[in-house]
């Protein structure tokens, strides 16, 4: 048993995984603990009255599953064959192998590229509406981005803060036209069109104040004064290990059915590699106890999957 993965997804299959008995090595990755390691309060993960760091939350993950006897390897997968049973999986120049294996490897939020916007996350700058909203109850804030993810962010902010300007860097938007009309019709949503972040302030203070705008028809600079920036510009799932091996979304996402099982017998996955919708710490967690239960059940021989087989790899525009 493998999972690649230390989020959530990847350590509650970890636990459940150590608990039955199945030994499971974990192959956390250099930047362990995904992306709640760069949150400060989480306060939306049951259990704890008062919130939890992020970190915090994610050391007492890991301390769990290892108490219950997981085995944790730093280092990053460079490779995997998923051709043939037992599967193997490369970290640098050794070669691990598993009968199964869970895939917990996450998506990672897209950033401005700025330097300053990854400095100041959990400090104004956020990836999350849902995770971060409520921090910036009753103050102005920004969002970036004109798609989907952009208007989803504002209109659930937009029930939080005071005002929401959406800076976009065309003058029309690409999100569906539902989600446009929900947008400009929300009273406290407005937009700025033609414009791109080029800073923001204040890294000195530790804290969001305002965003450094640029026209991208005249390079006119201005600025906005927010207390908060939410960077709506989507997700990239870290699937690059299995293109060709394993069916996927047109977005990247593994593709799974019945659970967590993957187009490959054997192979799970969990948590935001193949969730695009919700995208939370918690859905992880429970999708990483699934995958565990589903993992399980294939080594004991009471999980039949024949839908697919190992031979030939899957197409990756296999349908839905």
């Amino acid at each position: 048993m493998v999972i690649i993965g230390s989020g959530p997804a990847g350590l509650t299959a970890a636990l459940y995984t150590s608990r039955a008995n199945l030994e499971p090595l974990l192959i956390e990755g250099i930047e362990a603990g995904g992306q709640l390691m760069l949150t400060t309060l989480v306060e939306n993960y049951p259990g704890f009255r008062a919130g939890v760091m992020g970190p915090d939350l994610m050391g007492e993950m890991r301390a769990q599953a290892q108490h219950f006897g997981a085995a944790i390897l730093q280092g990053d997968v460079t490779s995997v064959d998923l051709s043939k049973r037992p599967f193997t999986i490369n970290v640098g120049q050794t070669v691990y192998t598993a009968d199964t294996l869970i895939i917990a490897t996450g998506a990672s939020a897209k950033w401005l590229d700025l330097g300053v916007d990854r400095k100041l996350s959990g400090r104004g700058v956020s990836t999350c509406a849902t995770c971060d909203g409520f921090f910036f109850k009753g103050l102005p804030v920004a969002v970036v981005g004109g798609g989907d993810t952009a208007m989803e962010e504002a209109i659930y902010l937009s029930k939080l803060a005071t005002s929401v300007t959406v800076v976009h860097r065309r003058n029309s938007l690409r999100a569906s036209k539902v989600m446009q009309d929900k947008a400009m019709s929300t009273p406290n949503i407005s937009f700025l069109w033609n414009k791109e972040v080029i800073d923001i302030k204040d890294l000195d203070q530790g804290k969001v104040t305002s965003l450094v705008l640029r026209d991208t028809q005249t390079g006119a600079q201005s600025d906005l004064a927010v207390d908060g920036v939410f960077i709506g510009i989507g997700h990239t799932p870290n699937t690059a290990l299995f293109k060709g091996q394993l069916a996927m979304h047109d977005n990247g996402y593994l593709k799974t059915h019945d659970g967590s099982r993957t187009s490959v017998p054997g192979v799970f996955a969990a948590g935001d590699v193949q969730d695009h919708v919700y995208r939370q710490a918690v859905t992880a967690a429970g999708s990483g106890c699934m995958a565990a239960i589903d993992a399980e059940r294939f080594l004991s021989g009471t999980l039949h999957d024949t839908s697919h087989s190992i031979h030939p790899p899957p197409s990756t525009s296999s349908p839905s």
